[in-house]
C-alpha cells in the first residue's frame, strides 16, 4: 500500500489521475461480482432506466473511483493554494452559522463524490474535524491510511466505539462527519424508505443529534464537470422532527437523513457507491434482493 501511494504520489497530478481512470475501467472488466451488485442496485434505483443507462452510470462509477485512489495518493503533498486551484466551497457559511450555534455540528455525508478527500480538504484549510469510520481488516494499512487522514488536524472514531467520543465532541462544540450511506442491523440500523426501498440504515447520528441539539447538515464533495473541479457543498442545517417520542423521531430523522443522501446521489448518480450491499439486511420475513 505504501509503495502504490508513494508511486501514485509521485506523479503529476494530471497523469495520476489519467492512470487511476485507466485502473477503474480495467476494474470494471475483471471485478465481476461486484459489477453484478452494481447493477443490480441502479435496477431497484432506477427501475425505469434502460439497461444501457445503468450500464453506464456504473461504468462512469468505476472510472471516478479510479481517480479517487489517484487523488488519495497525491493528498500528501497538497498546500491549500495547490487544492484550491481544483477544489472550491460552496454553501461554507451553512457551515459556518451552524458552528455558531456552539452546540456542536453532525454533517450529513456518505460515499457519494470524493469523501476521502473531502474531510481532507476541509481540514487543509484550517478546519480540522472528526470523522466516524470502519476499521480496515488490515490494522498496518488502517493506520496508514489514517496517518494521511489525519495530517492536517483531523481525528478519527471508529463505529465500534464511537458513541461516547460523539456525545463529548458535540459537547465542546466540535464538527464530525459520519457516513450514514452503508447497510446495517438491527439494533443499531432502522428500516427507512432508500430510492422507495426499505434500507437497514444506521440511527445513531439521528439519536445524537437529539440528545445533544447538534446542528446536522450536509456536506459532499462533488466532481463538477462543468467546472472540471470539485466543490465542497455544505447545505442548509436541517429540522429535525421533535415530538418528544424518542424512539420514533428516530426513525423519523433517520429517514429525513436518508431522503437528504438520494436527493444528491440523484443528482450525480455516477459518484455514488453502486458496489456496495446498501439494501442487504432485509425487514423480517422478506427474501434476499441479492440472491
Amino acid at each position: 500500500m505504501r509503495l502504490f501511494v508513494a508511486a501514485f504520489g509521485a506523479l503529476p497530478r494530471g497523469l495520476a489521475r489519467a492512470l487511476g481512470a485507466g485502473v477503474g475501467a480495467v476494474a470494471y472488466r475483471l471485478l465481476k461480482r461486484l459489477r453484478r451488485t452494481g447493477l443490480r442496485n441502479l435496477q431497484l434505483a432506477f427501475p425505469e432506466s434502460s439497461d444501457a443507462e445503468r450500464e453506464r452510470i456504473l461504468r462512469a462509477e468505476y472510472r471516478h473511483l479510479g481517480l479517487l485512489l489517484a487523488e488519495f495518493c497525491q493528498m500528501t503533498k497538497y498546500t491549500p493554494e495547490q487544492a484550491s486551484r481544483f477544489i472550491r466551497y460552496e454553501g461554507l457559511e451553512n457551515y459556518e452559522a451552524a458552528q455558531q450555534r456552539g452546540k456542536g455540528v453532525l454533517v450529513l455525508t456518505g460515499h457519494l463524490g470524493a469523501w476521502e478527500l473531502s474531510s481532507f480538504y476541509h481540514s487543509l484549510m484550517g478546519r480540522p474535524m472528526g470523522m466516524v469510520i470502519r476499521r480496515l481488516d488490515n490494522p498496518l494499512v488502517d493506520a496508514f491510511v489514517n496517518r494521511i487522514r489525519c495530517l492536517h488536524g483531523n481525528r478519527v472514531m471508529h463505529k465500534d466505539d464511537f458513541a461516547r467520543g460523539l456525545l463529548a465532541a458535540m459537547r465542546n462544540g466540535e464538527s464530525v462527519g459520519i457516513l450514514m450511506d452503508t447497510n446495517m442491523t438491527p439494533p443499531q440500523g432502522v428500516f427507512v424508505p432508500f430510492f422507495g426501498v426499505m434500507a437497514c440504515t444506521a440511527s445513531g447520528l439521528a439519536r445524537v443529534a437529539q440528545k445533544t441539539q447538534a446542528a446536522v447538515l450536509p456536506g459532499f464533495l462533488l466532481w463538477r464537470a462543468e467546472e472540471q473541479r470539485y466543490v465542497l457543498h455544505f447545505g442548509e442545517t436541517l429540522q429535525l422532527v421533535q415530538t418528544g417520542d424518542a424512539e420514533a423521531d428516530a426513525v423519523a430523522n433517520t429517514a429525513l437523513f436518508t431522503a437528504v443522501m438520494e436527493s444528491y446521489i440523484r443528482q450525480y448518480p455516477e459518484q455514488w457507491l453502486w458496489l456496495h450491499r446498501r439494501w442487504k439486511t432485509r425487514p423480517a420475513g422478506e427474501a434476499g434482493i441479492y440472491g
